[in-house]
Formats: structure tokens, sequence, C-alpha cells
């Protein structure tokens, strides 16, 4: 009896402690963000978002990795059918096309700023990497985010051994040849090697020497474009590395990222790679390294490398799902809050990706950052370099360009494993590829 006497005791200052302090809290709304940054990038990307939880208690974002980049659209795309679509989306830069043309998919950010009201200043991204997320009336369509330019990474300790001056990279192709064969004779068995062989070896590559991938600028004016694999830039290159491989001057890895470990290893003493492949050689690599920008061949002006790397994307929830205002919100609030100048500053000295706001930029430049971190500042100064960008040097706006750097890369192993000649690999990249850009003409004239 006494213990009924407790508990009913107890319900009712419950009661009263209810009624006086009104109604349990509210739970914050969730923001699903679907990620495809492998580790250790992905547990810094999966930290910002615990960090902006603990700023306010109104929204909490919920990171989730779900592969690389083109199994996280796929994920993406297959859940918008189903109206479980997520509320952000990471997407490589060789989706934009695509993205673009996803119609009501997706919730281009202009609109997202128009209608949360969230103070976003879209005029301090840089220009380089909004021209690449922008609609053809400059309107951003996605916040650019970890965006990433290619650059070379050489093992200072392997130059030594080879006689080579370690605080100086070729600046030409020619000379990373001839450094190359130094590396071999003083019985380093791997020179050289890639990541992304066809963003480094194609892509970076023609926009660096102004030579076209694609008609219309790119793709930048329409949809009825045509590709320029078979030009002689891009063959004389192909033909090279084939080469180089057969001499054992250059190591073939594999496609995307599957040629990122073996220089923080320590196995190839060149690399070119994302320049957010820095974070990773940080904490790995145990000897002295050097970064450098992307060499040319002799007697070209250079411009600017393109980036790389992700923006990240609204979407809508479903064909026949709408986001609440609220959800709306939320998003807008997390890219408020990563795009600041201190976060974005801090992302970009932490990882290696290129600060994408003015204002990082220059508060990195101010605490110091480059000083005492050497070539940190490489990428942003190669995607700087020449001036403003030529229509072929802005970037690569190619519906469907996910299935079309797969079909360069087939033909490119090909290529390297001998069963096609560079002139008849890259011939059948450039009418493969061609199919593409017609069917997704097709689907979206339109749209």
């Amino acid at each position: 009896m006494r213990r009924r006497h407790l508990a009913a005791g107890a319900l009712a200052l419950a009661g009263l402690i209810g009624s006086s302090f009104g109604a349990p809290a509210q739970q914050p709304v969730e923001i699903q963000f679907w990620h495809g940054l492998n580790q250790p990038l992905g547990g810094m990307l999966e930290q910002l978002a615990t960090d902006f939880n603990a700023t306010q208690q109104q929204y909490r974002v919920v990171p989730s990795f779900r592969g690389g980049y083109a199994e996280t659209v796929v994920a993406a795309i297959a859940a918008f059918r189903s109206n479980t679509a997520p509320h952000i989306v990471q997407m490589f830069e060789v989706g934009t096309g695509t993205m673009m043309s996803a119609g009501r998919a997706i919730k281009p950010l202009h609109e997202l700023i128009a209608e949360t009201g969230v103070a976003i200043d879209t005029r301090d991204f840089i220009g380089p990497v909004a021209g690449y997320y922008s609609s053809a009336d400059n309107r951003l369509m996605a916040l650019p985010f970890n965006s990433s330019t290619a650059i070379a990474f050489y093992n200072k300790d392997m130059f030594q051994r080879a006689g080579l001056d370690p605080n100086s990279f070729p600046a030409t192709w020619e000379g990373v040849e001839q450094a190359a064969r130094r590396l071999k004779a003083a019985g380093i068995a791997c020179p050289m090697t890639t990541a992304w062989p066809t963003w480094l070896m194609v892509e970076q590559l023609l926009a660096i020497h102004d030579v076209p991938l694609a008609s219309r600028a790119n793709g930048f004016e329409g949809l009825n474009t045509e590709l320029n694999l078979t030009n002689p830039l891009l063959t004389r290159h192909l033909t090279n590395l084939v080469n180089w491989q057969k001499e054992g001057l250059f190591r073939y890895a594999g496609r995307d990222t599957a040629g990122d470990p073996l220089f923080p290893a320590g196995e190839c003493a060149i690399s070119f790679a994302s320049s957010g492949l820095r974070a990773r050689i940080s904490r790995e690599a145990r000897f002295q390294w050097g970064a450098a920008m992307l060499p040319y061949y002799e007697g070209t002006t250079p411009r600017n490398s393109i980036i790389g790397g992700a923006a990240l994307w609204t979407m809508n929830r479903g064909p026949n799902a709408r986001r609440s205002a609220e959800e709306l919100k939320g998003v807008g609030e997390f890219f408020r809050y990563i795009t600041s100048p201190a976060v974005m500053a801090k992302w970009h000295q932490d990882t290696g990706y290129v600060p994408v706001t003015r204002s990082a930029y220059e508060a990195t430049k101010a605490a110091g950052f480059y000083q005492q971190n050497p070539g940190a500042d490489v990428p942003i100064e190669q995607m700087l370099r020449g001036g403003d960008p030529t229509p072929n040097s802005r970037g690569i706006r190619l519906g469907g360009f996910i299935e079309i750097r797969n079909i360069i890369q087939e033909e490119m192993e090909r290529a390297f494993q001998g069963q096609a000649t560079p002139e008849q690999a890259l011939a059948a990249a450039n009418t493969r590829g061609n199919q593409v850009l017609r069917n997704f003409e097709r689907t979206n004239r339109n749209n």
C-alpha cells in the first residue's frame, strides 16, 4: 500500500513538473546526408556533421557512407524513385551534367537559399569552382564543398637517392620522363603511378594544354556535343604512358582511387593524384615528400587545372513526396555552417581539398598555414594559373560522363594490356562515348 502511495505521488509530481515547464522538447529535425568519401576523409566529413549538431538543437544531420561516388548516386536515385531520397547527396564533379538534368529530383542551391533565407554568400565562392556548378545564367545549382584538383606528389628521399634535386619537381613531361629513368636506375621499382587515370591523364592533361575534350565548350553550351579523344596531344600522351609502362617507368595501378595507397606506402616515387590525398599522405608517409603542379609538354603555356572532388546536392524526397520547410531550412543551416570561413579553412587545411571560398583562403593565408606547410597552396595556385579559364579549361559538363569515363578507362586498359594500340583505344572510346552522349541527348532534350 505504501509503495502504491509513493508511485501515485511520483506521477502527480511528474504531472506538476510537466504543467509548469511545458511539454517535452521536440525531437530535432533529422537531415539524412549520404556521402562517398572513404577513410580518413569520410571520418573527417562525418565529424563536421557532429560538430554542427553540437552547435544547435533544432536539426540533426545524420551522415552515411554509401560506397564510392558512383555507388552513392545510384543509391540516391533509387531512393528518390521510392520517395525515400536523402536530403543531401554528395556527387562527384563528373556527375554534374547528369544532376542538372535530373529535374524535380533536385532542389537547386539558389532556390534553397531564396526559400529558406539562410545567409550563404554565393559571391564568396572561388570563380573556377562556382562556375563548374552553375547554370547557364550563372546561378549555383549545388553547394561546392570538397573540391580538389590534381597535383603531383613526390618522394624527396627517393629523389635524393637517384641524384635528383629533392626540392624541385620537373615542370614538363619531358623532365618527368628523365627523372623516372634516373629513379629506375637507382633501383626504385615504381618510378611513377597515377590515381584517377581518366581525370589525371585525359581530362587534366587536355585542360592544362587548352585542348577541348568535347565540342561546345566541353558541353557547357548544350547537349549536342561530340568527343575529341583522338586529338594529337592525347594520342601522344597515351602512347608515352604505354611505352613508359613497358620500360618499367610507369605503373598502371587501376581505376579511380586504386593508385592512392602506392605513394604513402613508399612504393612509388611519384604519384599524380587528387590534392585531397594530402591528408592520407600526412598520416601514413614515413619519408620526406613534396607537392608540385602537374607537368605539361614543352612549348606549352599551361592553363589552369580543373576541379575534381564533389559538391553537395539537395534532393527532393521523391516524385510523390515533398520536403517540409523545416527540413529545407535544416539543409540550408548545415550548408551555412560548413562554408563559414573558420570551418571551411580548417577543412582545407586538414584535408588538402581547396578552400572553395575566398574568405577561407584568406583566413588560411593570414594564419600562416602556407608558410608552415610548403606546397599546401599548390592546388589553388594551379587552379588560378593562366588567368581566367578558357572554354577548354573551365571544366566538363557532359551528360552520362560517369559512363563515358568508365569507357575511356576500359579502352586505356586495352592499350596498357597490348590488346589495342593507343590510336585504336582512343578511337573506340570516342565512338562509344559519343553514343552515350546521343542517348543522353535524346532522353533529356526537352528538360
